[in-house]
């Protein structure tokens, strides 16, 4: 019987779609839930609604380019200072692997014979340091574009679907009957998918997703209720 293990490799990946998706969906729900209370035209809704989306996608994908960026920086600043101790203080660095390889299990001896063998490559020494003693992995060059690229296009993906209803209704009353069950079912699938990807329970995970949505718009639509009374 063969044995197939099942791993999520592209954890970023699925993260930046978490974030963008589940952010575009509850943010402008949120607000075209808490408008539909306090204005009679739908306009008014979509053309706030279509602000909030551009204004939260580009917001969005900012800060996962800087989180991107920051990541790269941080690793080749870290990368360049271990690279330096191994140049200046190698007693010390392979003390270190020492006891990476000890925290394991290996004897002494077998510690000697792997530290003096790592050593002659300075490039896999430093590599080896910056995983295991910093636990620091080297991030695609690419990650913060991509990431904020993914987040903003899953921002505007998620907002989309709750404004849609009021473009096809007459009242934002109307409209936002439509577009909570819409929404909520759409929160429900995605936060089922999250958790399947993730390896969270499913059930919970989506009843979760599609709880936070809704109390989220439900606050949203109180409020606008009471300062609009």
């Amino acid at each position: 019987m063969i044995h197939t293990e099942k791993h999520l490799r592209d954890s970023a990946f699925i993260t930046d779609i978490v974030i963008g998706m589940s952010d575009g969906l509850t943010v402008p729900f949120a607000l075209a839930a808490g408008l539909s209370s306090a204005v009679s035209n739908n306009q008014i809704v979509i053309t706030a609604g279509i602000a909030e989306i551009i204004a939260g996608s580009i917001a969005m994908g900012l800060g996962g380019y800087l989180a991107g960026r920051t990541e790269v920086e941080h690793y080749h600043s870290e990368y360049k200072r271990e690279w330096e101790e191994v140049e200046t203080v190698p007693e010390r660095e392979k003390e270190e692997v020492r006891e990476v390889f000890e925290e394991y299990g290996l004897s002494p001896e077998s510690q000697h014979l792997i530290v003096e063998e790592l050593a002659k490559d300075k490039k896999k020494w430093v590599d080896f340091m910056m995983r295991f003693e910093l636990g620091l992995e080297e991030p695609n060059a690419n990650r913060a574009t991509t990431s904020a690229l993914t987040i903003g296009v899953s921002y505007i993906i998620g907002g989309t679907i709750p404004l849609l209803p009021y473009f096809f209704t007459d009242t934002p009353s109307a409209g936002l009957k439509i577009s909570a069950i819409i929404t909520l079912l759409c929160l429900f699938v995605f936060g089922f998918f999250k958790s399947k990807a993730t390896g969270q329970p499913l059930l919970s995970g989506a009843l979760k997703v599609m709880f936070i949505g809704a109390a989220a718009a439900a606050a949203a639509f109180s409020v606008a209720k009471l300062f609009g009374a």
